[in-house]
């Protein structure tokens, strides 16, 4: 027997979390998160995280169980998801995932696949020429063999970027070939896909901006301050990459003006929310709506009762 669940996608800042929490209360769903920063504890302000209240009157699957000096991955959170996603079936309900990491909702509905496996020398290789050139460098040239992998990854993101190069230079194909080569690891889900779209651009651009300084009016840099005191906590662990923490850590290292990392941190989200938009157009079977159009949710209510 197939089970279905509901994803519901969008950018950041596109009111997901209010719609989830409306579909839940028209639906029997139970919400797990699909976000990589709300995993973490301490990281509230700056993530958005749904508080206390609201998670009490809808609580959500995966928000908060790693510390964030931990690492979290595609392959783990597909082993989490699944294991709350069967719990939810088991109980005669339906999954309603809902947040904005394109990779996990790609790695959930289409499989993850078996890369090549780490290359220690291909690495130290990698590192040496980024020493040299600089990690945007090692972008662009990730762009030439790979452009759809350098579409998803910042030019600064020196994790990826690296592990990109390592498996083109491993295998003589880009990662994105091989991912697409994946198989579907939940066969026995029909996932119906929801997208939140807001139109025109600057109308989201506009979002954006107010939550952010709404964010640095309610404390996020006295939370940023607690994280960067944090002994075993650095600015390259995967939770400070997350956008706004790696700018606010820039200004308490002294790097930068707060002005400035305001700004950065404007720019950094704006780009996330373009490579969201990217990976939400790119995505089939997936029900569009405009949030901020009047009747947003009972269109997309209409469009899940057909189909459930």
């Amino acid at each position: 027997m197939r089970h279905t669940a509901i994803l519901l996608m969008g950018p950041t800042a596109s009111g997901k979390t209010d719609f989830a929490i409306s579909l839940r209360k028209r639906f029997p769903c139970d919400l797990i998160s699909v976000d990589s920063a709300l995993v973490y504890r301490g990281m509230d302000i700056g993530t958005a995280k749904p508080d206390a209240e609201t998670r009490a009157r809808a609580p959500h699957k995966l928000i908060d169980f790693l510390d964030p000096e931990d690492s979290y991955s595609a392959g783990e959170f597909v082993r989490d998801a699944s294991r709350e996603m069967d719990k939810i079936f088991a109980a005669g309900r339906i999954p309603l995932l809902v947040g904005g990491t394109m990779m996990y909702f790609r790695a959930l509905t289409k499989g993850i696949a078996e890369l090549p496996g780490a290359d220690d020398g291909l690495r130290r290789e990698i590192d040496a020429e980024a020493d040299e050139q600089g990690w945007p460098a090692m972008h662009a040239a990730l762009s030439e063999v790979d452009a759809e992998a350098a579409a998803r990854i910042e030019p600064n993101d020196r994790q990826r970027i690296q592990r990109a190069l390592e498996v083109y230079r491993a295998s003589g194909r880009p990662l994105s070939d091989w991912q697409r080569d994946s198989a579907p690891l939940r066969d026995d889900i029909r996932w119906l896909k929801v997208g939140l779209m807001i139109e025109p651009r600057g109308a989201l651009h506009e979002r954006i901006e107010r939550r952010l300084d709404q964010m640095l009016d309610g404390g996020f840099l006295d939370e940023m301050r607690q994280l960067h005191a944090r002994p075993g906590l650095t600015a390259d662990c995967p939770a400070m990459r997350s956008v706004g923490y790696r700018q606010l850590w820039q200004y308490l290292d002294g790097e930068i003006s707060l002005e400035e990392a305001r700004d950065r941190a404007l720019f950094a989200t704006r780009q996330l929310a373009k490579r969201q938009i990217t990976w939400l157009r790119s995505e089939d079977d997936i029900f569009l709506v405009d949030p901020l159009e009047a009747g947003a949710i009972d269109a997309i209510s209409a469009s899940l009762a057909q189909s459930l």
